[in-house]
């Protein structure tokens, strides 16, 4: 049987880079869906997935990354989509999820079919994830309520091309659905 699975990308950040102040108003506006796709992830069973930077600090862990995110300045971005107990954890430390990590093997374990992506940044990390996870023959819904840009044109660009080149489903949270964990991840 198929699984879809929630993948949130690089939410449990410190930002502390160069680009934070044009991202943090599109984390904020990205905040309530991603909690809607978690909520709803969690509640019908569906694996949730965290992939995030490790902050360049190649000692780090999930519990570490997210201990230093919650003692930075923007804890308040990062607690509401914070992982539960349940959650699993993927570091990585170049813009695609796949690339150089174990979550292709993951996903193989789960039989894992869709990936539902939410998180940051929409024209850098979830662009070059959705193409790495086409690439490998998943289906991907990419939810547009739930993904922060830097720069909306790009986003904007990003986002259509996904949808035209890589054939991604592109949802609002209130239009994904996880069937019981399994099949439908994004209902179409």
């Amino acid at each position: 049987m198929a699984v879809s699975a929630l993948v949130v990308i690089d939410m449990i950040n410190t930002y502390d880079h160069a680009d934070a102040e044009l991202l943090l108003p599109a984390v904020r506006e990205a905040l309530p869906g991603v909690r809607a796709v978690l909520d709803q992830a969690r509640h019908r069973g569906a694996p949730v997935i965290y992939v995030n930077d490790n902050f360049g600090l190649w000692r780090s862990h999930h519990g570490e990354i997210l201990e230093t995110a919650l003692a930075g300045p923007h804890a308040d971005l990062v607690k509401p989509v914070a992982p539960d107990s349940d959650s699993l954890f993927v570091v990585k430390a170049r813009h695609s999820i796949f690339y150089e990590t174990p979550l292709a093997y993951l996903l193989g374990a789960l039989d894992v079919d869709r990936l539902v992506l939410c998180g940051q940044v929409t024209e850098q990390c979830v662009l070059y994830s959705a193409l790495d996870a086409h690439i490998r023959h998943l289906h991907v819904t990419v939810v547009r309520d739930a993904v922060a840009h830097i720069h909306k044109d790009l986003a904007d660009a990003a986002l259509r091309m996904m949808e035209i080149n890589m054939a991604a489903d592109i949802r609002f949270a209130a239009d994904v659905s996880f069937a019981g964990g399994s099949g439908g991840g994004s209902g179409g």
